[in-house]
């Protein structure tokens, strides 16, 4: 799978395995290198949103003021 995020006016693009977590939720884990996490602005804990364009998956950071309770 593909990964990619838009980031300072400029494309990031990697390779990334999905991992089940087993625990039947449909949710799935991604280990992101700490370079992407960097590019994305992102770190542990922060809200990721996920889209599919063109065939890829889009990360975007979630900011706060975006966040629903």
């Amino acid at each position: 799978d593909v990964y990619k995020r838009q980031a300072m006016n400029r494309k990031v693009l990697t390779t990334a395995k999905c991992q089940d977590p087993g625990d039947g939720s449909g949710d799935f884990i991604i280990d992101l290198p700490p370079e992407i996490l960097a590019a994305l602005g992102v770190s542990i804990g922060d809200l990721l949103s996920v889209e599919l364009v063109d065939g890829l998956i889009v990360l975007n950071k979630v900011r706060d003021d975006e966040r629903t309770s």
